[in-house]
């Protein structure tokens, strides 16, 4: 039996419209996440995020780019981890 949690996923346009509800309308965010039938910190996070990526210099082009090259980095340190023990091993060999 497999009993893996099934998360639900919320459009985009509803973090909009219930963050309005928070900005626009003067809701609390334990009063809007009541009246959507979300918790709290659910709203919390979303209000976050907006608010981070509001008071980001960087536009869309630039944050693609920036996780493109964040993966590329990752990938070159994992290669270069590989052949340091590679080179590690030839070397013990060699001896």
């Amino acid at each position: 039996m497999n009993t893996k949690r099934q998360y639900k996923t919320y459009t985009s346009e509803f973090k909009t419209e219930a963050l309005a509800l928070i900005s626009e309308q003067d809701y609390s965010v334990q009063e809007a996440a009541s009246a959507l039938g979300i918790i709290t910190s659910l709203l919390y996070s979303w209000k976050q995020k907006t608010e981070e990526h509001a008071n980001s210099t960087v536009n869309s082009d630039e944050r693609t780019e920036l996780l493109s090259l964040r993966k590329e980095v990752k990938q070159l340190r994992m290669e270069k981890e590989i052949l340091k023990k590679a080179s590690a091993f030839f070397a013990k060999e060699m001896k």
